[in-house]
C-alpha cells in the first residue's frame, strides 16, 4: 500500500529487503532484526553502518522518486508546510555523534531469569554513529515555532514523528512516536532530521532518505523513513508509545498490566557490557584483555567503569576512551556527550573467574547488581551488572 504515490512507500512483504553483512547475528528474519558480534561491535569507536543495529517492525520502505519525496509538517501550528529534501538540506548542517540503543538490549539475559516477550538481544543491540542533518529545532523554527517553545499558541505540546513502514502492531499502519515540544525546540538537545550516517547518505536499513535521531533517548523514538511531523496536544497515541516500551515493576505481568499507569520511556539508564568475551570462555591462565562499552542517557557522561574478579567484593577502574589520542573526561567539551565510552583493562587470571562490569554515570547513577530487581514483562532496560565466566585450561591436550 503506497503511503504517498510515487515517493516513499512501505512494502507489504519482505521480497525487496536490502543486502546485509554476513557476520550479523540474526535474531528475527521477518521483520529483520540483527546485531553485530561482540568483538565486531567494539572494534571501533564509530560503528560501521553494515554492523550497526538493525531494528525493524516491518518490511523496509522503498523510495521510488527522490524529487517527489517530502515531509509534511502540520498539526497545532500556524504555518503547515511540505518540506522537500532540498528544503531540509538548505538549513545549517550539524554532525552529531550519538549512540542509539534498543530498549531491549540484553533482553536474552533477562529472559533467563524469568521469561519475557520480545525479540531476543545479546549485548549488541546498539551502535555509535556520526549523524548528519538539520536540527529539528531549526526545522520547526522554519515553520514558525521558535526555539525553546513548550506550548504553541494552538496548544501543541508534543512533536509526533510518523514513518511509512507497515507494522502489525499498528494493524498495518505506520510506526510513530513523539517527544515533548520543549525537547524538540531546544537546539542543545541536538535532535536531528538526519540524511547522513558516518558521512554517507543514509542506507535503507537506517531510514533513507530522512530519519529522526533523538540522542540520549531509547532508539524507539528515533523514527526512520520520515513521512510526517505533527505538533499535537497530547503525547503520541501509537502502539509503541502507549502499549510498549514502558518500565513496569517485577510484580506486573500480562494478567494484571494496566498500560496507562506508566509514561513512555525516554532516557535510558546507565549501561555497560563486556564485549571481548562471550558469556562462557575457555582460556589459558595468564593475562586477559577485557574490553566493552558504557553509556548513559540524557547526555550524562561515564564517570567510572568498575571491574571485579571476586564476585563484587572489590573493584578497580578500567581505562575509558572515545577518540584516539584524546583523553576522555565526562562532561568535557572535547567529549561526545551523546556517545558511548569504550573501556579496556587487563586482568591476570589464575583459575576459573567471573568477570563483572558496572558503570557509574556523571550523576552518580550506578547499574543494579541483580536482574531480578529490574525484571519487567517486556524485557526492556536490562542494565544489571554484566558478568562473563572464564574457565581455565591447564592442559591444552585436554582440548584434543
Amino acid at each position: 500500500m503506497a503511503m504517498r504515490q510515487g515517493a516513499l512507500r512501505g512494502p507489504s512483504d519482505y521480497s525487496q529487503e536490502p543486502t546485509r553483512h554476513p557476520s550479523l547475528r540474526i535474531n528475527a528474519k521477518e521483520p529483520f532484526n540483527a546485531e553485530a558480534t561482540r568483538q565486531d561491535l567494539v572494534a571501533s569507536y564509530i560503528t560501521p553502518v553494515d554492523l550497526f543495529l538493525k531494528r525493524n517492525h516491518g518490511p523496509i520502505p522503498i523510495l521510488h522518486d527522490i524529487d517527489s519525496y517530502y515531509v509534511t509538517v502540520a498539526g497545532l501550528i500556524e504555518r503547515p508546510a511540505k518540506l522537500y529534501l532540498n528544503d531540509i538540506k538548505k538549513l545549517p548542517k550539524y554532525n552529531v555523534t550519538a549512540t542509539l540503543q534498543c530498549a531491549g538490549n540484553r533482553r536474552t539475559e533477562m529472559s533467563k531469569s524469568r521469561k519475557v516477550r520480545g525479540v531476543g538481544w545479546d549485548v549488541c543491540a546498539l551502535g555509535n554513529a556520526t549523524w548528519g542533518g538539520a536540527k529539528l529545532s531549526d526545522v520547526l523554527q522554519l515553520i514558525g515555532v521558535p526555539y525553546h517553545t513548550e506550548v504553541t499558541p494552538s496548544g501543541g505540546k508534543h512533536v509526533e514523528f510518523t514513518s511509512v513502514d507497515q507494522c502489525p502492531e499498528e494493524k498495518g499502519g505506520p510506526y510513530k512516536a513523539s517527544i515533548p515540544l520543549g525537547h524538540a525546540t531546544n537546539p542543545a538537545a541536538d535532535v536531528l532530521v538526519a540524511y547522513e550516517m558516518n558521512g554517507e547518505v543514509l542506507k535503507r536499513d537506517h531510514g533513507y532518505p530522512l530519519r529522526v535521531v533523538v540522542p540520549g533517548v531509547i532508539g524507539a523514538r528515533s523514527v526512520k523513513w520520515l513521512d510526517r511531523i505533527d505538533i499535537i496536544e497530547e503525547e503520541c497515541q501509537g502502539f509503541f508509545m502507549q502499549k510498549d516500551y514502558k518500565m513496569f515493576p517485577p510484580s506486573v505481568d500480562w494478567d494484571n498490566i494496566v498500560w496507562s499507569t506508566r509514561k513512555p520511556q525516554m532516557d535510558y539508564p546507565v549501561q555497560s557490557a563486556i564485549c571481548s568475551l562471550e558469556d562462557t570462555n575457555a582460556i589459558i591462565p595468564g593475562e586477559v584483555t577485557v574490553t566493552g562499552y558504557a553509556l548513559s542517557g540524557g547526555g550524562r557522561g561515564i564517570e567510572r567503569v568498575d571491574i571485579s574478579t571476586d564476585g563484587g567484593k572489590t573493584w578497580f577502574g578500567a581505562v575509558r576512551y572515545q577518540k584516539e589520542g584524546a583523553p576522555y573526561v565526562a562532561g568535557d567539551i572535547s567529549s561526545d556527550k551523546w556517545a558511548w565510552v569504550l573501556f579496556k583493562t587487563v586482568i591476570d587470571v589464575k583459575g576459573d573467574t567471573e568477570v563483572i562490569v558496572k558503570a557509574v554515570d556523571s550523576s552518580a547513577n550506578v547499574q543494579p547488581e541483580s536482574v531480578e530487581t529490574i525484571w519487567n514483562l517486556r524485557g526492556i532496560l536490562n542494565t544489571c551488572w554484566h558478568r562473563v565466566r572464564l574457565l581455565t585450561i591447564h592442559n591444552l591436550r585436554s582440548l584434543l
